[in-house]
């Protein structure tokens, strides 16, 4: 989707309804509005009348309501889709899914956006926007691209706020909003969801899901004010204020494994790798299993020169996410500090398959050919 909603529509044209047209609009309770808006799919200057067919009003009609929700003729647009393609709603929605599983996010984002407008009064389309962010933030972040990622995490973010205004949601809503706070640490906002939806499912599976992260919230006291603070302060770039909230934190609750991962966090953000290892090394002590805190172990020993403890941290990464291309990129990094640049190209490589627009993974790819 392009971040204007200009520029989405630059290739719609709006045109007066042609006569041969007419009586195919006369069943709507609704009266046509003087324009209709045309999909040209492409330079607008080189489309010509003649070429008009119902599929290109169709989506002409979508685009808008993607990216114009408050057009002054949208009702007319809802009622003539649901008029004539009345498994619309159905169709945008599969279409959608197998879009954002395919990575094709601008396709999937600008789809959702569609079933958003033309069924505002369900909350399908704004689900699968909000999910598709998330998705597509975990992809930018992949490939090192942390601005952009940040920008599509916020606007899930907004999205999920948005549709929880609403009343009388289902409870998988509460669940997929409280598992993306969590995700941002946004502890506060998924224990509320959480607590919600387990209050309203019966779905054994999920419940279990929910009530464990739930019962990690509570027992490593992530509601705690400190914790929040010290994770916006580093995230934000004040390393300093955040690593003193955190030890004020872990002062009170010196069990927290979250907590210890978050001040290795700062500490490695300041270039403090000895202090990060200790952080980290006490986090996965305390229970941390994850590839994120073997893969920022890795990292600091590798800074320190201690290469064997590097590729074991690494090793440990991939083995509980054998496709994380961050952990693939640092192995590539370790064996051009061990002077095997052969492995280290086809650690790169084996990003790019995985990750074609990774940056990090191009930039040594080409480093190494000059080289």
């Amino acid at each position: 989707m392009s971040d204007s909603g200009h520029d989405a529509l630059n290739q719609v044209v709006f045109i007066s309804v042609p006569d041969e047209f007419q009586h195919h609009l006369s069943g709507l309770p609704i009266e046509p509005p003087a324009m209709l808006p045309v999909d040209t799919g492409g330079d607008p200057s080189r489309w010509r009348p003649e070429e008009l067919t119902w599929e290109m009003i169709l989506s002409g009609m979508l685009k808008v309501l993607a990216h114009r929700p408050e057009h002054d003729d949208v009702e007319y647009y809802r009622a003539f889709i649901g008029h004539v393609r009345p498994e619309m709603v159905t169709e945008l929605s599969e279409t959608g899914i197998i879009a954002a599983r395919n990575e094709n996010y601008e396709v999937a984002e600008e789809i959702f956006q569609a079933l958003a407008g033309l069924a505002p009064d369900r909350v399908e389309g704004p689900v699968n926007l909000a999910i598709a962010y998330e998705q597509r933030a975990e992809s930018l972040e992949r490939i090192g691209e942390e601005e952009r990622s940040q920008s599509y995490l916020d606007r899930a973010y907004q999205t999920y706020r948005e549709i929880l205004e609403r009343e009388d949601l289902p409870a998988d809503v509460h669940l997929n909003a409280g598992m993306f706070f969590a995700k941002i640490r946004n502890y506060d906002a998924a224990h509320r969801e959480l607590l919600r939806f387990l209050d309203e499912s019966d779905d054994e599976d999920k419940t279990v899901h929910a009530r464990r992260v739930v019962d990690e919230i509570e027992s490593q006291n992530l509601l705690d004010r400190l914790f929040k603070e010290a994770f916006d302060y580093i995230r934000m770039g004040d390393e300093e204020t955040g690593i003193a909230r955190i030890r004020e934190f872990l002062d009170r609750y010196p069990t927290a494994w979250n907590a210890w991962f978050l001040l290795g966090w700062g500490h490695r953000r300041r270039g403090e790798y000895a202090e990060a290892v200790e952080a980290f090394e006490k986090a996965v002590e305390l229970g941390a299993s994850n590839a994120d805190t073997f893969n920022e172990l890795a990292i600091c020993r590798m800074e320190l020169d201690e290469f064997e403890e590097s590729r074991r941290h690494l090793v440990h990464a991939l083995q509980i996410e054998p496709d994380n291309t961050k952990v693939m990129s640092n192995f590539g990094v370790l064996a051009m500090k061990l002077g095997d640049n052969d492995e280290a190209r086809r650690y790169f490589a084996a990003v790019l398959e995985l990750e074609p627009e990774d940056p990090v993974a191009a930039r040594y790819i080409d480093y190494l050919d000059k080289t």
